[in-house]
Order: structure tokens, then C-alpha cells, then sequence
């Protein structure tokens, strides 16, 4: 035995180790690793397994970890508003507007909070509100947003 510690000792040092390095070189990767190395060693210790039952036991916890990890943290939600972060143009999308100029397939004006953009789609007339369904390059493609009759 290395350093006189028992195997299950070793394992359960080497998964500490590796929790400590992902905390240096942060990736969610090693500390799937140090988990699978800290229950084999936890299950040695307990049932005295050889260095063959020890090896199959460390894979296939190491195997476990990682796909629970991708599981877990690879789906992650994403904000609506982090999917268009290098896109602000498209981030515009489903906000209203307030048309201030006719709007139609041709072309017309919208307020969007300080600014007036260029827009198209519609009909809409001024003072109507319109819902944003696209951007092309600098025009904003619209919808007019319909109410429904008060009853």
C-alpha cells in the first residue's frame, strides 16, 4: 500500500484532490470525476474490494456521474433574452409598438419607446399598437394587435 493507507483511503484522497482542482479550473467536469472516486472509495472501504472490483466500480460510477452531470447541466434554461445576447436587433421581438405613420407591406413608422424605427406588415393606422414579429436589418416587421370587442 502507498504512504500505508488502504485503498479505499487513496481513492477517497484522489476525489478530494479532484473536487479541488475543479475549483481551480472550473468546468464541471472533474467534480463528476472526484464524486465517482469518493464512492469507490466509500464502497471499498466498506466491502474490502480488490483493485479489479475497485477499477469496474470507479468506471461505472465515473460513467453514472457524467451522464447525470450532462443531464442536470447541460439542458440548462436559457433566458428568452439570452438566446438573441449577440443579436439586439432580434431581442425586439413580441415587444408593442405605437405606429405613428400608416404602416403597411410598403413601409411606415412605429414609436418603440424614445425612437421611431421603420417598419412594415400591418395594415395599422396611427395611434394603433402593433406587436413586433421580426427585424430586417433596420425595419421592424409588424403585426397590429387585435382587441377584443368589450361585450
Amino acid at each position: 500500500m502507498p504512504f500505508g493507507l488502504e485503498p479505499g483511503w487513496l481513492w477517497a484522497i484522489g476525489g478530494i484532490l479532484l473536487l479541488m482542482l475543479e475549483m481551480l479550473a472550473p468546468g464541471f467536469f472533474l467534480v463528476f470525476i472526484g464524486a465517482a472516486a469518493i464512492a469507490t472509495g466509500a464502497f471499498t472501504l466498506l466491502f474490502g474490494l480488490g483493485v479489479p472490483a475497485q477499477l469496474a466500480l470507479f468506471a461505472l460510477y465515473a460513467l453514472l456521474a457524467v451522464a447525470a452531470g450532462r443531464r442536470i447541466y447541460g439542458n440548462a434554461a436559457v433566458d428568452h433574452h439570452a438566446k438573441h445576447l449577440n443579436d439586439p436587433a432580434a431581442r425586439l421581438i413580441g415587444r408593442s409598438v405605437l405606429v405613428i405613420e400608416a404602416v403597411d407591406d410598403h413601409g411606415g413608422r412605429v414609436r418603440l419607446g424614445d425612437g421611431e424605427w421603420s417598419a412594415r406588415g400591418g395594415p395599422a393606422q396611427p395611434g394603433d399598437r402593433a406587436r413586433i414579429t421580426g427585424v430586417d436589418g433596420n425595419c421592424l416587421r409588424i403585426d397590429v394587435e387585435r382587441t377584443l370587442p368589450s361585450t
